[in-house]
Parts: C-alpha cells; sequence; structure tokens
C-alpha cells in the first residue's frame, strides 16, 4: 500500500498524523512540500482527490493569506492555487493520501478514516 504525507516537521498536527501513520506500520513517502512545493497540476490533483473546496487547503492562519488579501470576496480558486504554488506555506497541512482516499488531517486522527482497518 503507497502512502503519501504531504508534511511540514514543524507543524504539531503534521508530526502527529506521521506518528500515527507509524504507529499502524505505515512508512509513507513523506513529502516536505515547503522543500518540494508542488506545481499547479499536482496541487489541482490532490484538491481533487480530497473532494474539498480550494478554500479548504488554504492555512488562513498565515500572514500571507492577509497580505495577498485571499480572504476577501471574489477570490477564485484559480487565484487560491496560484498563491499556494507561489507560497507554499499556505496550504494547509499535513495532507494524507493512500489506496483508500485523501485527507486533510485536522485533527490528525482523521488519518485513520483512509487507513484499512487493523485485524
Amino acid at each position: 500500500m503507497t502512502t503519501t504525507i504531504y508534511h511540514n516537521p514543524r507543524c504539531g498536527t503534521s508530526r502527529n498524523t506521521l506518528a500515527l501513520l507509524q504507529e499502524r506500520g505505515v512508512q509513507p513517502e513523506v513529502v516536505e512540500y515547503l522543500k518540494t512545493p508542488l506545481d499547479r497540476a499536482a496541487l489541482r490533483a490532490l484538491i481533487g482527490a480530497m473532494g474539498v473546496p480550494v478554500m479548504d487547503v488554504v492555512r488562513a492562519k498565515e500572514a500571507a493569506f492577509a497580505e495577498l488579501q485571499l480572504g476577501e470576496p471574489g477570490v477564485s480558486d484559480e487565484q487560491l492555487i496560484d498563491a499556494m504554488v507561489a507560497h507554499p506555506i499556505l496550504m494547509n497541512r499535513p495532507i494524507v493520501v493512500t489506496p483508500l482516499g485523501a485527507r486533510l488531517c485536522r485533527p490528525a486522527e482523521t488519518v485513520l478514516e483512509i487507513l484499512p482497518p487493523q485485524p
């Protein structure tokens, strides 16, 4: 089973999600998206796999969110994606992809929804 976590090691929730995966015997591919940012196509595909609005993937707590006025009325999904591509810190984390689905894992226990049940 291939599992990928889009991870920020400075984020407690991201570290907890990675630890939970490892406790379940899953050794995921770890993508530190701040070091290896996603391109537009990969980000769109990831958001599509999660089946959530683009705004759900944007980290509104980051200073760049306010600086870029991303919370203003009329900001399009394309503008949000452009902002996340240009400023990867704006991508919410951790995002985990397994054969059973993709989720933004906030809280960390959300990852259990996309892991096979333990015997």
